[in-house]
C-alpha cells in the first residue's frame, strides 16, 4: 500500500480537514490546524509531500520521525499540527486496513463509554445560570466555564467580585453532582491567579485551566503549590518534550494535550503514559471539529489515566459531526459510547465537506488591543 495524495479542505465554521488517499482505495482523515494559521499549516503539509508520497501509510512511527526530524528545526505549533493531522489520517488508514478501531492497536479499550464536558458561557450570573441549567438538564456530569478578558496584571476588587459571583452562581445551579472546571485562558498573571484562586476554592472546581501562560513552568508550579484546586495545562504544548518539565516540576494535576497540535494520536498516548508515572490525569483539549473529536475518543478509550473529554458544544452540533459525518456522535447522559468502527470510527461525508469548502482566506490572526491593560492572552 502506498500514499498517493494528500488534500486539505477549509470548511465551516473555521476548521481544516485532511484526506490522505492510497493506491488501494483506502483513505484516512485528520484535522490539522492552528487557529489563525490554517493556510500556514496547509503549506507545511504541502512541504511534507516529498516525505510521504509513495510511502507505506502503515509505517506510522517511521513517517512521524521522518516528518519531525527531517529538517534542522523541530517542534512548534505549525509543524507539529501538520504532523498531527497527517498522523491521525495514517492511523485511520491502518485501522481500516486491519478492520479494527485505532485504540485496539494501542492496547485496547479501558472503558465502554467516554465522559464528556462542554462549555458554559454567559457574561452575567443570570445568563451563566441559565446555560448551566440547560447543560445539567441534558445530563452532563461536567461543565467548563471561562474567565472573560482582558485582565490587568493586578486587577481591581470589582473584577474579582464579579468573577467570584458568576462562578458561585454556576456552582449553585449545577449542585454538587456536576463537576465544574474554570478556564483562565492564560489571561491572568501569576500574581492575579494567586489572588483569585483561593476565593474559588469553596466551589471545589474539578480543575483550573491555564492559570498563567505555559512558557514559564516554575511560575505555573508555584501556583499549583499554592492551592488545593487541581491545575490543568497543555493545550499550547507540543510533543512529549513540551510536557517534560511540567511533569518533572509537578506543575499540573491534569494535562490537556491537543491531538491536533501535540503530535497526533500516538504522541498524545505517549504523553499520557508519561503523566501516569506522576499520577497526573489526561483531559484532551478539543475546541475543533468532528475529526478531532474522533481522534480524541480513540486516545480516551485506551488511556487508563483519562479524566474527561472536551467538545465545543455548538448549537448546530457540527462539532459532533452533524452535516459532516454519515453517523454523527451522540451524547447520552454526558457520555459517548466508545466507538466500534475501524480506524477513527467515522465515515466522512466527503460531498458535504467539498460543498462547504472555502479558499482559506477567512483565517487571519486577530490584532491584540491592549489599551491600558496588561493582557497575557485573549
Amino acid at each position: 500500500m502506498k500514499i498517493t495524495q494528500l488534500e486539505t479542505f477549509f470548511v465551516k465554521p473555521r476548521w481544516m480537514f485532511l484526506k490522505v488517499s492510497t493506491d488501494e482505495g483506502l483513505v484516512g482523515w485528520g484535522e490539522p490546524i492552528v487557529e489563525g494559521r490554517a493556510r500556514t499549516v496547509a503549506m507545511a503539509i504541502e512541504e511534507l509531500h516529498p516525505l510521504l508520497i509513495g510511502q507505506d501509510p502503515r509505517r506510522i512511527e517511521h513517517l512521524w520521525q521522518q516528518m519531525y526530524r527531517g529538517t534542522f528545526y523541530r517542534g512548534g505549533p505549525i509543524l507539529v499540527s501538520a504532523i498531527s493531522g497527517i498522523e491521525q489520517a495514517l492511523w485511520d488508514i491502518k485501522g481500516k486496513a486491519l478492520n479494527v478501531p485505532v485504540y485496539d492497536l494501542l492496547g485496547g479499550s479501558c472503558r465502554t463509554r467516554i465522559r464528556m464536558y462542554t462549555h458554559c458561557g454567559g457574561a452575567s450570573p443570570q445568563d451563566a445560570t441559565m446555560q448551566a441549567k440547560g447543560l445539567r438538564v441534558k445530563g452532563y456530569t461536567a461543565v467548563k466555564t471561562g474567565i472573560d478578558g482582558p485582565v490587568r496584571a493586578i486587577d481591581s476588587m470589582e473584577f474579582i467580585d464579579k468573577t467570584v459571583t458568576r462562578i458561585a452562581a454556576i456552582r449553585q445551579e449545577l449542585g454538587r453532582g456536576v463537576d465544574l472546571a474554570v478556564d483562565f485562558h492564560g489571561r491572568l498573571s501569576p500574581a492575579m491567579s494567586k489572588r483569585l484562586i483561593p476565593l474559588l476554592e469553596p466551589f471545589q472546581p474539578m480543575f483550573i485551566e491555564e492559570p498563567c501562560l505555559p512558557e514559564n513552568v516554575p511560575a505555573l508550579a508555584a501556583i499549583t503549590a499554592s492551592t488545593t484546586i487541581p491545575i490543568a495545562t497543555g493545550e499550547r504544548l507540543f510533543t512529549r518534550w513540551g510536557f517534560r518539565e511540567v511533569l518533572e516540576r509537578q506543575a499540573a494535576a491534569v494535562l490537556q494535550p491537543d491531538v491536533c497540535h501535540a503530535g497526533g494520536i500516538f504522541e498524545t498516548r505517549k504523553i499520557a503514559a508519561m503523566a501516569e508515572t506522576y499520577y497526573v490525569s489526561i483531559a484532551p483539549h478539543n475546541p475543533l471539529g468532528p475529526i478531532s473529536l474522533a481522534a480524541c475518543l480513540q486516545v480516551d478509550a485506551c488511556t487508563p489515566n483519562f479524566l474527561v473529554q472536551e467538545h465545543p458544544g455548538l448549537s448546530n452540533r457540527w462539532d459532533l459531526g452533524h452535516g459532516f459525518l454519515k453517523t454523527p456522535f451522540n451524547i447520552q447522559e454526558g457520555y459517548i459510547e466508545t466507538p466500534q468502527g475501524p480506524g477513527l470510527g467515522i465515515d466522512v461525508n466527503e460531498d458535504a465537506v467539498r460543498e462547504r469548502a472555502y479558499p482559506g482566506d477567512w483565517d487571519t490572526p486577530r490584532l491584540l488591543q491592549t489599551d491600558d491593560h496588561s493582557v497575557a492572552d485573549w
